[in-house]
């Protein structure tokens, strides 16, 4: 925790919003801190420097896809309790679909982005924002590379949709791309905007309200 606070005193005041990763597949031992209570210490670690050095930055955790049943309540518990801003979801996986094992390559080691990715972040996206009843907004991430793979991700609960693997095969031109596809399926499904269409798929009964990014 104190590593985090240190990190936060440094930078916190230049930044839109902090995450804190604790779900990188590639650092030892590190998705172990996404346990209750090794979280909700970094979390009120880093909303106490926060605090002081950088007032009103949002404060956003970043999780991985690969999580027991268990880890996805507390997970849930702690970012209600603490009043986490919001959650990513999710980072890359160490799981390893059949049509990638049948690669030369495929049993390498290390985290897995990308299409593989995809449904398995959805997914998951999904489980999080029912068991924060919609009250954590969630920034998808996770095989998107097109305005369907982000309308998925926003009915399963995203507020936002992060990109990274898609802009290394597509590059930039992608963004503009997947917005016009967006408006496009926002509009042929029947929503009125973004906001409309997030947690269409899932249980929760949200109502609407104000958010941190506007």
């Amino acid at each position: 925790a104190k590593d985090y606070a240190e990190a936060c005193k440094l930078l916190a005041d230049k930044a839109d919003y902090v995450v804190i990763n604790v779900s990188s597949p590639n650092t030892p031992g590190l998705r172990n801190l996404q346990a209750g209570k090794e979280l909700a210490k970094i979390v009120a670690s880093m909303k106490k420097a926060l605090g002081r050095y950088a007032p009103g930055t949002p404060l956003v955790v970043k999780i991985a896809p690969d999580l027991s049943a268990g880890d996805k309540r507390e997970i849930a518990r702690v970012a209600l309790r603490h009043g986490v801003d919001g959650l990513i979801v999710s980072n890359t996986t160490v799981s390893r679909p059949a049509a990638v094992l049948e690669h030369s390559r495929g049993a390498e080691t290390g985290g897995l982005s990308g299409r593989p990715l995809r449904d398995l972040s959805t997914a998951l996206i999904k489980e999080m924002y029912e068991l924060t009843g919609g009250k954590v907004p969630i920034i998808g991430c996770g095989g998107v590379s097109s305005g369907r793979d982000a309308l998925e991700k926003i009915k399963a609960g995203a507020s936002l949709v992060q990109l990274y693997t898609g802009l290394i095969y597509e590059g930039p031109a992608l963004v503009p791309e997947m917005k016009r596809d967006l408006a496009d399926l926002l509009r042929a499904e029947g929503f009125q905007s973004v906001n409309d269409a997030v947690g269409a798929n899932t249980k929760v009964k949200r109502k609407k309200g104000g958010s941190w990014w506007r």
